[in-house]
C-alpha cells in the first residue's frame, strides 16, 4: 500500500492483538476493496444470489503478501461491522492457500482471526477449538467465491495461531523492506 491513512495503521496494537481493517461485512454479497489511491473503499464485485461472506473479511494493515497486497483476514465476531471498520483481534490460525488466474500461481494465504470483544468466539484460541465442519465450510466459500470469479483458490493446509503469527510477522517485514526501497 502507498500512503494512505489506512496503511500507515500499525499492524499490531500494544497488547500484541492485531488491527484488522474490515473490507466486506459478513452476510454481504457485495465485495468492497480499499482504494489506496482514492484512500476510500469502492464496490469491487458482487457475489451470485445465495452466496454472501460468512464472516467480516478484510486485511492487516502496514503488510505485504505473497500476492502484493495486505494479507487477508476472515474475522469471527458476534455482528457484522462495517467497510472501514477497525477492529483489534488475535489470531487463531491461517489457510494456507495458493490462488491461480490466467496461468499465473500465487500464495494467498486467509489468516483466521477473533474479534477481541467478541462474546460468542472468545473461548477460541486455535483453528483446533473451531468446529471442524465449519473451518471446512470456510475454505469451501474462498474455493466457490474464488471459481465464480474465474480464479482457483488450492487450499494447501490449516495451521494454529503460532503459523498465523510466524506469517503476519513476515508481511510485516515485507512492507516494511517495500517502503524502504521506496523511499
Amino acid at each position: 500500500m502507498k500512503n494512505s491513512k489506512i496503511s500507515s495503521l500499525p499492524a499490531r496494537n500494544s497488547t500484541g492483538e492485531v488491527t484488522v481493517v474490515i473490507e466486506t461485512p459478513k452476510g454481504h454479497r457485495n465485495k468492497f476493496k480499499y482504494d489506496e489511491e482514492k484512500n476510500v473503499f469502492s464496490l469491487s464485485g458482487v457475489l451470485p444470489v445465495g452466496s454472501s461472506f460468512p464472516y467480516d473479511f478484510g486485511f492487516i494493515p502496514s503488510t505485504k503478501a505473497p500476492d502484493g497486497d495486505p494479507i487477508d483476514v476472515l474475522l469471527l465476531m458476534d455482528e457484522p461491522a462495517f467497510p472501514g471498520c477497525l477492529i483489534d483481534a488475535r489470531l487463531i490460525g491461517v489457510i494456507e492457500a495458493e490462488q491461480s488466474e490466467n496461468g499465473k500461481t500465487t500464495r494467498n494465504d486467509r489468516l483466521i482471526a477473533v474479534a477481541a470483544h467478541s462474546n460468542d468466539y472468545s473461548d477460541l484460541r486455535s483453528l483446533r477449538d473451531v468446529n471442524a465442519h465449519l473451518v471446512e465450510e470456510i475454505q469451501h466459500f474462498f474455493v466457490s467465491y474464488n471459481q465464480i470469479r474465474g480464479k482457483k483458490f488450492k487450499p494447501l493446509g490449516m495451521h494454529g495461531p503460532k503459523r498465523a503469527m510466524k506469517l503476519l510477522e513476515q508481511c510485516m517485514k515485507d512492507a516494511s523492506e517495500n517502503k524502504k526501497r521506496a523511499a
